[in-house]
């Protein structure tokens, strides 16, 4: 009954009719709703970036973490025997060709220098002496040269007494035998004839005598000569007693064969070294190189003259640039103490690697940032860098197509032109 009361009197049904509209509830969307739709056009765009990379160059790149950074080193030793008197270099120090790195004790090779020299001065004396002898003994030649010739004048002028006498000897006994000449004479001729005999065999033996002295005189200078040659051989090879003696003693100063830096550093003053005893290292830092070990599977587009980059891990990724040298000429299995012989047994195929030598400018090289053994990434551009980068449809094989061959390109693609049932 009240509430009829109430819903009857005016004063109620005004207030009623002038009360607020109630407000419209607001709905909360999800920030969910937001971040998949984002995440999903950001992988759709890295993934669209990502195979335009690899369509234009990554396909192209070759790499491997197999790699390390070497270089020329030399084990630093002497060649002769002694104590370290003296170490001039320390570990890590950079050195330049020709540096003195130590010195052995020089006192017996200087003394063995002066020792082989003296020997060397005697020998002069010993060649110049028989100089001398050779001199005279010419001097004596030239004597008995003129006294065979006086001989063979003795000997001609007795010839021609012979002859006369023989002569007159026939004169003298043609006169006796026809009573014209006398006895005397004839006798006188006769022995006239003998004497002359007699002095001809003496001047003949004369004559041979001084030729024989001629002959020996002249065998004197011949030996003296033979003497002479064999001396100056002999000083010769006193000679190469002197150099090797003054090698040696060049040896006891035990200099750097090439610039570089010092390492590994063993000896010590008062050390008795040996020949080919282990002093120190020396790495020729300027000539820096890097053997990236590829995959059998990766070296077909690998060729001598393309570029690499390098990045090192010790530098934190810094990334140099490098080109092929040179490719190994067998896997690096083939060059270990016991290469693999896989006729016999079971066979179980591994992928092989060859080493990839890879060179640096010198400015690179003389920066003595890389260091050797380092471990390094090698990435090899293999992309012909002659010709013109590829583009996105040249990669697709789509270059050189028109709008109706890239429509009817796509669809084959696509599959779009097969019936659908």
């Amino acid at each position: 009954m009240a509430q009829d009361a109430a819903a009857a009197s005016p004063g109620y049904a005004r207030a009623a009719d002038t009360a607020p509209p109630a407000a419209p509830v607001k709905v909360k969307r999800s920030p969910r709703r937001l971040i998949l739709p984002l995440i999903v056009i950001g992988a759709v765009a890295w993934g669209a970036n990502f195979g335009y990379y690899y369509l234009t160059e990554g396909r192209f790149l070759v790499s491997t973490d197999d790699a390390y950074v070497g270089a020329n080193t030399v084990i630093v030793s002497p060649k002769v025997s002694g104590y370290v008197t003296e170490v001039l270099v320390k570990n890590n120090q950079e050195v330049h060709a020709g540096d003195l790195l130590a010195r052995i004790d020089p006192g017996d090779y200087r003394l063995a220098v002066e020792a082989a020299t003296a020997r060397v001065a005697t020998q002069d004396a010993t060649i110049a002496r028989i100089g001398r002898q050779i001199d005279a003994q010419r001097a004596t030649v030239q004597q008995a040269e003129a006294q065979v010739g006086s001989a063979r004048a003795s000997a001609e002028s007795a010839a021609a007494d012979q002859q006369r006498a023989a002569l007159e000897y026939e004169r003298a006994q043609k006169l006796a035998q026809t009573s014209f000449g006398s006895q005397q004479r004839l006798e006188q001729a006769t022995a006239d004839a003998k004497r002359t005999v007699a002095n001809g065999s003496g001047a003949a033996s004369a004559l041979a005598s001084a030729q024989a002295q001629l002959a020996f005189a002249k065998a004197n200078v011949d030996v003296l000569q033979s003497q002479k040659t064999e001396a100056e051989r002999s000083r010769a090879e006193l000679m190469n007693v002197v150099e090797r003696a003054q090698r040696d003693l060049s040896f006891a100063e035990i200099r750097a064969p090439f610039d570089g830096v010092v390492g590994n550093k063993s000896i010590e003053i008062g050390q008795f070294v040996q020949p080919g005893a282990r002093l120190m290292a020396l790495v020729w830092m300027d000539k820096v190189y890097v053997d990236a070990n590829f995959k059998e599977t990766q070296l077909a587009p690998i060729k001598p003259g393309q570029k690499v980059d390098v990045s090192v891990d010790a530098l934190g990724g810094k990334t140099f640039e490098g080109v092929v040298r040179s490719v190994a000429p067998a896997s690096g299995s083939l060059f270990s103490l016991l290469p693999p012989d896989n006729a016999t047994g079971n066979f179980t195929k591994i992928v092989q690697r060859v080493t990839v030598r890879v060179a640096f400018d010198d400015e690179t090289s003389r920066s003595h940032v890389l260091r050797p053994g380092l471990s390094v990434v090698a990435t090899i551009r293999t992309r012909d860098e002659t010709q013109p980068k590829p583009t996105l449809l040249s990669a697709l094989g789509l270059d050189g197509l028109g709008i109706e061959g890239l429509r009817t390109k796509t669809v084959s693609l696509l599959g779009l032109n097969k019936a659908h049932p």
